[in-house]
């Protein structure tokens, strides 16, 4: 497929190669976008002051008045209405209290259990036995069924952590994974909850009390109908009439079934209404100026816990200084008498982590018509190497959405590489078998899903450093961010300039992510 879109597309490259050849003036903005100025403003961006920049916290609120002030300076008009911001609701379910006891003796919240926010309700309730169903496994494949025998309707079912399905959902251990398969099956087997049984208390790290955040407030009915929990081995064996604290091996050799025990569950939850925006700035173009080429970034990230600091300096605080660097090229251009023909709009948004959930707003509340969007060049994470890939470790840049929506996308992004940057551009992720589903990951997917031809720029997984506090700007190699950045400003000043809107010839395939 790649291939033939290559051979497909030589003789437009050939023609956007003479028809940049001599183009003095994109080379010269593009030298404007220095390692100087994107290490500034990223200093101030991933810095202490920021603190994370979680969505809807201080921290992001902060960033966004940041992005703003840098907009306004460079002389970038409003994107939405007079505001440079688009605010947009964010709804969070917070526990605010929670009590469990198994026979009468109460056990501690993170020393001995928690329970899944998302499944949990405000209430009281009681339940005289559990059903114990060994690891809690169904598996066809493998002829496993721990629930054979069992009746486990309306009932607490108790599980082990661990086991060996054979084909485990994605996350690994313990409050992920092979988690999934049991809570299913137990739900499948008509249980009332789950309780599952794990070494991992007492907890490292405090349980989040704060759920996921969302566009839309929960439905009531949505908690509360499944209940799922996590307690130690001492809980669990309690709950199995066991006085002393046994271990998971142990456990393992207790008979399934029907066990009397007395277990009290009370829990307070309320929702939280809470705001977050994304900063929109506008550069108008000229004789197109009803189309539009939009630079995006998301400028949020996972916030503090207690005193420690999620930076987020390259995820994703590169590609959004990358996107503040671009718009001021572009404003440059502009006021020297080189004013893009389409209308160029700096969006940089917040919520990616929790769910793409500033770009799909955007995408359902757009501030201009969405047909009339020739692409989105989308950069997230920009600013390191990747260690693991084969080759050259960092001059490069992994490009996504190459031979998807439009042909014209992959020409024009190779041809002002080679004219400008060169450096290899990594399709790696564009494989349809990529287990990493990277396509579906940031914010170009909710412009990609509806319709809107993307590229989007991505320098790999980080390894240690991913969404951890270790993500700081100290390890940036802001030489490549440069370079990068500087691709991706060649690649929007064609896109911009050209006589027509990038194709859309490419059928829409899109699954759900």
């Amino acid at each position: 497929m790649m291939k033939k879109l290559l051979l497909l597309c030589l003789p437009f490259a050939a023609t956007l190669a003479m028809a940049q050849k001599g183009d003095d003036a994109a080379a010269k903005y593009a030298a404007l976008i220095t390692q100087q100025g994107l290490k500034e403003k990223l200093t101030i961006l991933a810095g202490p002051e920021m603190e994370g920049r979680e969505t809807a916290s201080p921290g992001q609120k902060k960033a966004a008045a940041f992005i703003e002030d840098h907009f306004k300076k460079i002389g970038l008009k409003p994107g939405n209405g007079d505001s440079y911001q688009q605010l947009y609701p964010v709804y969070q379910d917070v526990l605010s209290g929670q009590k469990l006891s198994v026979n009468g003796k109460a056990y501690a919240w993170d020393k001995d259990y928690m329970f899944s926010i998302q499944t949990i309700s405000t209430g009281n309730w009681k339940y005289n036995d559990v059903v114990f169903a060994g690891y809690g496994m169904v598996d066809s494949a493998t002829k496993v069924n721990d629930y054979a025998g069992l009746d486990a309707k309306g009932k607490i079912v108790l599980v082990l952590d661990g086991g060996a399905p054979a084909a485990p959902a994605a996350g690994g251990r313990g409050f992920g994974g092979p988690a999934v398969a049991k809570i299913n099956a137990a739900r499948k087997n008509g249980a009332a909850g789950i309780i599952i049984v794990t070494a991992d208390f007492p907890r490292r790290n405090p349980t989040a009390v704060k759920g996921r955040m969302t566009l839309a407030p929960a439905p009531a009915s949505a908690a509360g109908s499944f209940l799922v929990a996590y307690v130690s081995e001492e809980l669990g064996a309690a709950l199995l009439g066991r006085t002393a604290k046994t271990s998971l091996a142990e456990l393992k050799n207790s008979p399934k079934g029907n066990y009397v025990s007395e277990l009290a569950i009370s829990a307070e939850k309320r929702s939280e209404t809470l705001e977050s925006s994304n900063v929109i700035g506008v550069l108008p173009g000229t004789d197109k100026k009803e189309e539009y080429v939009f630079l995006t970034g998301h400028y949020d990230h996972l916030g503090k816990q207690g005193d420690v600091i999620w930076y987020g300096a390259d995820d994703d605080g590169s590609g959004t200084v990358g996107v503040m660097q671009m718009a001021e090229a572009f404003a440059a251009a502009a006021k020297k008498g080189n004013k893009p023909r389409r209308t160029m709009i700096f969006m940089t948004v917040s919520g990616e982590e929790k769910g793409l959930l500033g770009s799909e707003y955007y995408s359902e509340h757009p501030t201009v018509d969405m047909s009339k969007v020739s692409a989105d060049l989308n950069t997230d994470m920009i600013g390191r190497g990747d260690s693991s890939r084969k080759g050259d470790t960092l001059n490069y840049i992994y490009v996504i959405g190459h031979d998807k929506l439009s042909s014209e996308l992959a020409p024009i992004n190779e041809g002002v590489n080679k004219q400008y940057v060169n450096i290899a551009l990594d399709y790696k992720y564009d494989d349809p078998n990529d287990r990493n589903r990277i396509y579906y990951r940031s914010d170009h997917y909710n412009f990609a899903r509806k319709g809107v031809p993307i590229l989007f720029f991505y320098d790999g997984m980080l390894g240690a450093d991913y969404h951890r506090p270790t993500d700081t700007v100290d390890k940036i190699q802001f030489g490549i961010m440069e370079k990068r950045t500087q691709l991706v400003f060649h690649t929007a000043w064609v896109i911009a300039n050209r006589d027509s809107m990038l194709k859309r010839d490419i059928p829409l395939t899109m699954p759900a992510r």
